[in-house]
């Protein structure tokens, strides 16, 4: 018979995947929340909020959060560009999650053991601005094989991170 585990009996590690979330605008604070436990899930770097500022006194994000937000570092920033730029000049290779005219999909992304991520998410109605997808030159889509073209940004970051971290996983293993 199977037992459901509880938080205290699950394995944790100490070390963390070297990504980090930027979100262009994202504003939903369901979302947001979801992103929060997400951070946590895949025990990545940070998050960094840009565009509207975040209510953390939200009960549907912390309601959505679990309590996550209190052991996610994350961050805002006014200025999603230089944000950017300030990443990749400390190695972070920028990644938008975008479906483009020139995006990879997400599988084809051929990461390094010395790889760092900057995985850039858009906004739920609009995706990531042109003036960020101008900004980055790796841009990676998830293959869809229904009529839809998209999917919600929590599920579709969620998606990225577990392709990420199997990745760095095995990295971690040889």
């Amino acid at each position: 018979m199977s037992l459901q585990l509880d938080h205290s009996k699950h394995s944790e590690s100490e070390n963390k995947f070297p990504i980090i979330i930027l979100t262009d605008n994202i504003i939903g604070e369901a979302n947001i929340g979801s992103l929060f436990r997400l951070a946590d899930a895949f025990n990545i770097e940070q998050i960094i909020f840009s565009g509207t500022p975040i209510n953390l006194k939200s009960n549907r994000l912390r309601r959505t959060a679990r309590g996550t937000f209190e052991r996610v570092d994350f961050d805002h920033t006014e200025n999603i560009i230089e944000t950017i730029e300030s990443y990749k000049s400390k190695g972070y290779e920028a990644v938008a999650l975008e479906i483009t005219s020139d995006s990879v999909s997400l599988d084809a992304l051929m990461l390094k053991n010395e790889s760092k991520i900057l995985l850039i998410v858009g906004n739920e109605r609009h995706g990531i601005s042109q003036l960020v997808l101008n900004a980055v030159e790796t841009k990676v889509h998830i293959p869809m094989f229904g009529n839809n073209s998209s999917m919600n940004v929590s599920q579709a970051t969620g998606i990225a991170l577990y392709e990420f971290s199997k990745t760095f996983l095995t990295f971690r293993q040889k």
